[in-house]
């Protein structure tokens, strides 16, 4: 088994959709960023790779190729399980925590859990999805801007 560990961040700004684990939640800011901005799939691609040892998001998937511009983070999160598979690895499950002030979550996690399953071929019950804030404290307290922690487990076929 191999653990792999991923980390992402990204400003909150106007005029950008708020997209989390390929869901659109209703909010006056989103995330900046080369794809659609979406720190949780970015974390979790992290996450998955270093597991495998096979770099990072970006080696993939560079924000210097325009093809990856303004992209679902979802259709980059399938390629990443490809990839994974190819290589003969298989997810045991993948354990998330977004970290932001607002807007609130917990409606909708299900849906994240149920896009990520959906792109990565797995069951529901292997992906953990939690939401905290940081209680007014740095960037992400002051709603300057929202950071993902994911961890993943895999294993050889």
């Amino acid at each position: 088994m191999r653990i792999g560990f991923g980390y992402d961040v990204h400003p909150l700004v106007k005029d950008r959709k708020l997209v989390l684990g390929g869901v659109e939640i209703p909010f006056e800011k989103g995330l900046l960023g080369h794809s659609d901005g979406d720190a949780l799939i970015h974390a979790i691609i992290d996450a998955l790779f270093g597991a495998a040892g096979l770099g990072d998001i970006g080696s993939h998937f560079p924000d210097t190729d325009s093809k990856y511009k303004d992209i679902s983070s979802l259709i980059l999160l399938e390629e990443t399980g490809k990839i994974l598979a190819n290589k003969e690895f298989y997810i045991i499950n993948i354990d998330s925590t977004i970290v932001l002030e607002k807007p609130k979550l917990q409606k909708y996690i299900p849906s994240m859990k149920s896009n990520i399953a959906d792109k990565l071929d797995i069951e529901i019950g292997q992906i953990s999805i939690k939401a905290t804030r940081e209680e007014g404290l740095g960037f992400v307290g002051k709603g300057e801007g929202i950071k993902v922690y994911a961890v993943a487990l895999i294993k050889e076929f």
